[in-house]
């Protein structure tokens, strides 16, 4: 989808939903234009930095990942957007892990550095007998103070998948978690920064309110 022109100059696009070729864009666009928005879909840096609003969908691998948005210049965007301009940003399953500093999946790689800590993969001594991945509902324990969860009656079920995940000790900001063999970052917001473990597209009612309140800031 093309940036509209007015007078010869490209107007910001409102929402634009990052295309590093690893997202579930589809499902997310549909979801937010149930909400009422046209987001733009975009893998231009140019107009990664001229939104109002991000959101960094992901599936797949860490490391893969990161060398999709460094090899196209869209992580220098992003953390122009984000840390330069204030943009506020949504990432989603994989695109939350981006926002750490470090991720171990496929060897260790470096993230945006949005989130203190690292990605690790769930151990078995965390799980036991649980499966991997976590696949399927699940109970999360949101802050009182969280943005994100505004409206909500704690806890609240949402819909995961992922077998790498974020631990929550020593975070600024609003920490939520789930329980699956241990307690893990299910969401995190601090100042313009917004992410989600889980997938707010695929977790119906709960998922759609929290994206709405995601937009309205």
């Amino acid at each position: 989808m093309a940036t509209p022109v007015c007078g010869g100059l490209k107007m910001s696009p409102e929402i634009v939903l990052i295309d590093y070729g690893m997202g579930n864009l589809w499902s997310v666009r549909s979801a937010l234009d149930f909400l009422g928005k046209k987001p733009v879909i975009s893998g231009d840096p140019a107009q990664v930095v001229r939104a109002n609003a991000l959101v960094l969908p992901g599936v797949g691998s860490f490391r893969q990942a990161t060398e999709a948005l460094r090899s196209s210049g869209l992580d220098e965007a992003i953390t122009e957007a984000v840390l330069g301009r204030g943009r506020k940003i949504l990432g989603i399953c994989l695109g939350m892990q981006l926002f750490a500093e470090y991720g171990s999946e496929d060897g260790v790689s470096q993230g945006l550095g949005f989130i203190p800590g690292r990605v690790e993969r769930f151990s078995s001594e965390e799980l036991g007998s649980l499966k991997v991945p976590h696949i399927g509902f699940n109970r999360v324990i949101s802050s009182e103070q969280s943005r994100l969860f505004r409206g909500l009656n704690a806890p609240t079920d949402f819909y995961f998948v992922h077998s790498y995940r974020l631990l929550p000790a020593g975070l600024p900001g609003q920490s939520s978690t789930c329980h699956y063999g241990v307690d893990f970052l299910a969401a995190y917001e601090h100042e313009n920064i917004f992410a989600t473990q889980f997938h707010p597209e695929k977790s119906q009612t709960n998922g759609l309110f929290l994206l709405k309140n995601f937009l309205q800031g």
